[in-house]
């Protein structure tokens, strides 16, 4: 019998300057999800299960930016995104543009489940919700007063407020890399051409093996501050947001960009599947040779019983556990 192994993430790039009562907070949040994970996994619970019930919990809570909480567009209104990926058979299910449903990532199962279609957006994807009987609230219901908050800061800074904060002078490493504040646009760190300046909560995600063998991943975000209406980022895209297989789950965040030309996800369990390597050296191959200049990070589990994650910014909100006792929750390297 196959061990399983749990991998989650709240978001990639954590403020250097986070309060210390903030950390605790998101340890907290974390370590109560993980453990929702656990406890469904001893019990013999299936992975893709597993990972919807997780991310739900991360959804629910208003620490990170998915679900409630979730960031705000220019127009101040929420646009969710997930995805949710079976590594049998490689099933998978997504939806973009979601402003009324409680939970997206179940609706993501929806669409993978009981529709013909593997992606859904918008006006489509909330009438489908509808249809299938999920929960709706109303739009104010995933709007926070921090949110609120730092979108007036982005429109006084006339930026977007990107999903986490890099440091803005000199040089640090972080995970596998140094990060480098040079640029052609003055003393900021710019990103998708524009400069960031607030840090902000984070997309959030699971990767999962079961006792089975069997893998699965989901991933969940609003996306970005102060973000264009119609925008759509890495996370609903299979491939690169999310990805799962018969090697392995994986889960990503950061820089939505960056992740979707690098394919991130998959390039994972590409590694593992034409090069042979192990899960910790795909996992460290495609976070320092597949971002280019991009900033991103990565939870990832094999069909094995491995864990392994990877980042190149200031941190990663996350935790993991596996079938013989070890489990962790951290956010630096």
């Amino acid at each position: 019998m196959a061990r399983w192994a749990i991998a989650i993430h709240g978001g990639a790039g954590v403020d250097p300057n986070l309060p210390e009562h903030r950390q605790e907070e998101a340890k907290r949040v974390l370590a109560r999800c993980l453990q929702v994970g656990v406890d469904a996994l001893r019990s013999g619970a299936a992975a893709l299960d597993v990972v919807e019930a997780v991310v739900r919990e991360l959804e629910s809570d208003p620490f990170f930016n998915s679900g409630r909480g979730s960031a705000l567009t220019r127009l101040g209104t929420v646009e969710m995104e997930a995805s949710i990926m079976d590594g049998r058979g490689r099933r998978c299910g997504a939806v973009s543009g979601v402003s009324t449903v409680k939970n997206p990532v179940s609706l993501a199962r929806l669409v993978m489940d009981k529709s013909p279609h593997s992606y859904l957006a918008f006006d489509g994807a909330e009438q489908f919700a509808r249809d299938q009987g999920l929960e709706v609230v109303d739009n104010s219901y995933f709007i926070t007063e921090d949110n609120v908050g730092m979108l007036k800061l982005a429109k006084e800074a006339n930026s977007i407020l990107f999903d986490y904060r890099i440091p803005l002078s000199g040089s640090e490493t972080c995970g596998a890399q140094a990060v480098s504040s040079d640029n052609s646009h003055g003393n900021g760190m710019v990103m998708n051409g524009l400069p960031i300046s607030i840090y902000a909560p984070e997309t959030v995600g699971c990767a999962v093996v079961d006792s089975s063998g069997h893998t699965a991943a989901a991933t969940s975000t609003g996306g970005l501050m102060n973000k264009m209406t119609g925008r759509i980022g890495d996370s609903p895209l299979i491939g690169s947001g999310t990805y799962a297989c018969g090697a392995c789950a994986v889960s990503c965040t950061g820089e939505g960009e960056a992740i979707i030309r690098s394919t991130l996800a998959r390039d994972v369990a590409a590694v593992m599947e034409y090069r042979g390597a192990g899960l910790q050296e795909a996992v460290d191959y495609c976070v320092k040779k597949r971002l280019d200049e991009g900033f991103a990070g990565l939870i990832a589990v094999s069909s094995t019983g491995e864990v392994a994650y990877g980042f190149n910014c200031t941190g990663m909100f996350r935790g993991c556990a596996t079938e013989d006792g070890f489990m962790e929750v951290g956010i630096w390297e």
